[in-house]
């Protein structure tokens, strides 16, 4: 059944849609969140926004675990969407599963849901959840501070 295979996450922010695509879509802002907690070191090897173009983010945990993503943007719509590929280089058992960002103008900032479908079952659903949560924490955090 697909609903299990797929996570999906709303939040709202302070910010405007365009400082919370940014925030997706600029190298320097992008590593500044781009991990579960602060501990994590984060690289960002590549991220080249647009249709075709690729991301390959290394984020290194503070127990010395390597932890690579990567995967191709298939759409990009300046401060509306973004949909992209996502495969684990160190974890190939999830296999490919797609990525879906809606940035939505709200009374007082942005409502961002987040889709992430085509999972290999319920547990590693439930494991992004967690991952997908503290990052989303952790961006609110970068984008809410200078409103």
């Amino acid at each position: 059944m697909e609903s299990e295979t797929v996570l999906q996450i709303r939040r709202s922010f302070s910010a405007s849609p365009d400082k919370v695509f940014q925030a997706w879509t600029q190298k320097e802002q992008f590593g500044a969140w781009f991990a579960p907690s602060k501990e994590f070191k984060t690289i960002i090897h590549d991220l080249d926004v647009r249709p075709g173009g690729n991301y390959r983010v290394e984020m290194n945990s503070p127990d010395g675990k390597t932890h690579i993503v990567r995967g191709t943007y298939r759409e990009v719509v300046p401060g509306r969407k973004l949909v992209f590929s996502w495969s684990w280089e160190t974890e190939p058992h999830f296999g490919e599963t797609e990525v879906t960002l809606e940035f939505f103008k709200a009374e007082k900032g942005t409502e961002l849901t987040l889709t992430h479908r085509l999972f290999p079952d319920t547990p590693a659903r439930d494991e992004h959840n967690k991952g997908w949560n503290a990052c989303l924490d952790r961006l609110s955090q970068l984008v809410d501070l200078n409103v």
